[in-house]
């Protein structure tokens, strides 16, 4: 498997080595809860969260009456996940699993990518992105942020993450015109604790 391997992302979480925590939902989904825009009565309530991490935001999902799947290869950050969800009386299905096999048992709802992307190796981004088509229904929404990360080496052709920069033209390779409708840019840029940024937006399955 190219790039990192579920061992080195449960050493992480085992250290403690998580940079990319902020220790809180990432404020663009409080945005976009707060606004409507993510909302079970209007979308379905049937929603994933891959590579969930420490949980944050499942748990902000889970609060906002979302039916949330959760999904990580990390052993520590599935316990993680579910004791925080368990700590504040929330439910969600927290789930042990590849996100480049697993298919949910009926079509979704909606898709909450924030970090899963970029903790790929970009050799994984064209069957992650068939996979996320996959498992949304016709005019399903994935509610994207798209980490903002180019590195010097990228110069000299050297891929280096993780994070491993979302390009957006990459993006746009990956998540293509004829299967998802791309809203207009310019995008919101969301700072990162880390010194970087990610770009959000909302793109429909078709």
């Amino acid at each position: 498997m190219s790039g990192p391997t579920p061992a080195f992302w449960q050493a992480r979480f085992e250290a403690g080595n998580t940079p990319w925590d902020r220790g809180a939902p990432n404020p663009q989904l409080l945005h976009w809860l707060s606004q409507a825009g993510l909302n079970p009565a209007r979308l379905g309530p049937n929603l994933a969260v891959p590579g969930c991490g420490s949980g944050h935001d499942v748990a902000a999902l889970a609060g906002a009456g979302f039916s949330v799947t959760a999904l990580d290869y990390a052993p520590a950050a599935v316990a993680t996940t579910r004791e925080r969800l368990a700590a504040l009386g929330l439910r969600a299905d927290v789930q042990l699993a590849d996100v480049l096999h697993w298919l949910p048992p009926s079509p979704l709802d909606a898709v909450y990518e924030q970090t899963c992307l970029c903790a790929l190796h970009p050799d994984h981004w064209v069957a992650y992105a068939a996979q996320l088509h996959r498992w949304l229904r016709p005019q399903g929404r994935m509610f994207a942020l798209f980490m903002q990360a180019p590195k010097p080496g990228a110069q000299e052709g050297r891929i280096e993450g993780p994070p491993y920069h979302g390009d957006v033209h990459a993006m746009r390779a990956l998540f293509t015109g004829s299967q998802w409708q791309w809203p207009t840019p310019p995008f919101t840029q969301v700072p990162h604790p880390a010194g970087i940024s990610e770009l959000a937006l909302v793109l429909t399955r078709f």
